[in-house]
C-alpha cells in the first residue's frame, strides 16, 4: 500500500551534516507516524526519530540536539536533518511507516541509505 525510498546518504567527515529524505508513495497526512531508523554493523536496528501525523517528535537520546526530523505533507516527504555528525552515526538509516486501524498496525519500511562519517 506504501512505498518509501530513501535517499540523501553518503560520506562525510566527522563535524559534517546531511539531509536525508524518504518519499511516500501516498499521502502522509494518512500516515499515523513515521521515522527513521538505523543499523550500523554488529548492532540492532534502533530508532532515530520519529514524528506523528499532530506533529509529536521523539528522538533517541544519542541524537537529541543533533538531529531534526520534519514534514512535507505537499511533497509526500518527511526528512532527517543531521548536524555534527560523528563516526557513532555510521550506520543504514531506514525510513519508517505505521499506518494504524483498530485491528492491526501496519508497518512499511525503506529498502535504506548508507550514512558513513569518516575522517
Amino acid at each position: 500500500q506504501v512505498q518509501l525510498v530513501e535517499s540523501g546518504g553518503g560520506l562525510v567527515q566527522p563535524g559534517g551534516s546531511l539531509r536525508l529524505s524518504c518519499a511516500a508513495s501516498k499521502t502522509i497526512f494518512s500516515i499515523n507516524a513515521m521515522g527513521w531508523y538505523r543499523q550500523a554493523p554488529g548492532k540492532q536496528r534502533e530508532l532515530v526519530a520519529a514524528i506523528t501525523s499532530g506533529g509529536t517528535t521523539n528522538y533517541a537520546d544519542s541524537v537529541k540536539g543533533r538531529f531534526t526530523i520534519s514534514r512535507d505533507n505537499a511533497k509526500n516527504t518527511v526528512y532527517l536533518q543531521m548536524n555534527a555528525l560523528q563516526p557513532e552515526d555510521t550506520a543504514v538509516y531506514y525510513c519508517h511507516a505505521r499506518i494504524t486501524t483498530p485491528t492491526k498496525d501496519w508497518d512499511y519500511w525503506g529498502q535504506g541509505t548508507q550514512v558513513t562519517v569518516s575522517s
